[in-house]
């Protein structure tokens, strides 16, 4: 089961910073039962334990997926055993220090009374923590609503509904009022919400048009990197779309859609298949994959790298239903400047060296 985002506010987050998409989950409670615990609804045993939360906001946690006994989601209902251990978890990680409002620049696409969205930079870190303290779109979120008495940036019932790594750019929703995201997050979790990005991937996809499926979890050799798990019951259920949309010699331009949403889905999914993102640093990306061996394509390389200095990825289209009136929306974001630069690097260098092609076997055809 994939627990969507948590309801309550129990409290905030764990030391553990997410760096991908949404999916990640974060322990911020655990208890083990005593031996001699007697049989009693977890809800029941929650409520006793933590402090300022209701009942009711434990089974609706417990709805939402994020009560945890013994490694697997469980119901309210459900009956608390000796030695058991219970967790409450949640979709961003605990934060360990006051949140600072920061004036940093927003580019917000669209604002409600109930959520708004925005496009997010890349080498913007979402969350707070694990060396990030500050900088952060949280941070820039409370500057936002600091003047907004009803908006608590430390409450996990409101806020980014979903996250996109630091160096991926595009778009987010957050949610104002702990309804909105309620609402959102069963969408995000019942897969019927509408991501698509746009990648540069080192080589051509074939088919050019695809479904890669593969159970993706956090590598046993590094920790910070995700690997996909092809068989057996290891990592979570990952399926991801693409379609290559142009062609450029030694890479491609490729559209993504996220049926679901793992930490670092494409980056891994795609690595998987044999097409790294371009500048990739994390899953090889950043080295020469495709190509030429001779100095002058290194240093064409290098300067496609300097002027996209981070994994080529793009959160370009995102669409849900309103959460209060049930307007489907759908907003679109441009590729940003640093890809689009780089493609058009792309582009030019495969044209040249198409129509060298194209010269030598003129040239052959003369001599026959």
């Amino acid at each position: 089961m994939e627990p969507a985002e948590c309801l309550d506010d129990f409290d905030e987050l764990s030391e553990d910073v997410s760096v991908g998409d949404s999916g990640e989950l974060y322990e911020h409670f655990r208890f083990v039962a005593d031996k001699g615990q007697q049989l009693l609804r977890v809800d029941k045993f929650l409520v006793a334990r933590l402090e300022k939360s209701s009942r009711n906001r434990v089974q609706q946690a417990a709805e939402a997926g994020c009560i945890i006994v013994n490694g697997k989601a469980v119901k309210s209902n459900y009956r608390v055993k000796p030695l058991d251990v219970v967790s409450v978890v949640m979709d961003r990680p605990r934060y360990e220090l006051e949140i600072i409002p920061e004036n940093i620049p927003l580019n917000i696409v669209y604002e409600d009374d109930h959520l708004l969205v925005v496009d997010k930079p890349a080498g913007l870190v979402v969350h707070p923590g694990h060396g990030n303290y500050s900088g952060t779109l949280v941070n820039a979120l409370a500057w936002h609503f600091k003047d907004n008495p009803d908006y608590d940036v430390a409450d996990p019932r409101m806020g980014l509904v979903h996250r996109i790594d630091k160096d991926t750019s595009g778009l987010l929703v957050v949610a104002k009022t702990p309804d909105a995201k309620t609402a959102l997050g069963k969408q995000f979790f019942n897969k019927t919400t509408k991501r698509e990005y746009v990648a540069v991937v080192w080589g051509i996809p074939d088919p050019p048009i695809g479904r890669i499926e593969g159970n993706i979890g956090r590598s046993p050799k590094d920790r910070l990197q995700m690997t996909v798990f092809p068989e057996g019951d290891q990592g979570k259920h990952a399926v991801t779309h693409y379609e290559v949309l142009e062609r450029l010699g030694y890479v491609s331009v490729v559209r993504c859609r996220l049926e679901t949403g793992r930490t670092h889905q494409i980056r891994v999914h795609m690595k998987w298949i044999g097409h790294p993102l371009l500048n990739d640093s994390r899953y090889g990306g950043d080295e020469i994959l495709r190509g030429v061996r001779s100095a002058k394509y290194k240093q064409f390389v290098e300067n496609c790298f300097t002027i996209c200095p981070r994994q080529a990825l793009h959160a370009r289209t995102l669409g849900f239903v309103h959460p209060a009136t049930g307007e489907e929306m759908f907003f679109s974001s441009e590729v940003p400047s640093d890809m689009v630069s780089m493609i058009e690097r792309w582009r030019t260098y495969s044209d040249a060296c198409e129509a060298m092609h194209m010269s030598k076997n003129k040239d052959s055809g003369r001599k026959l």
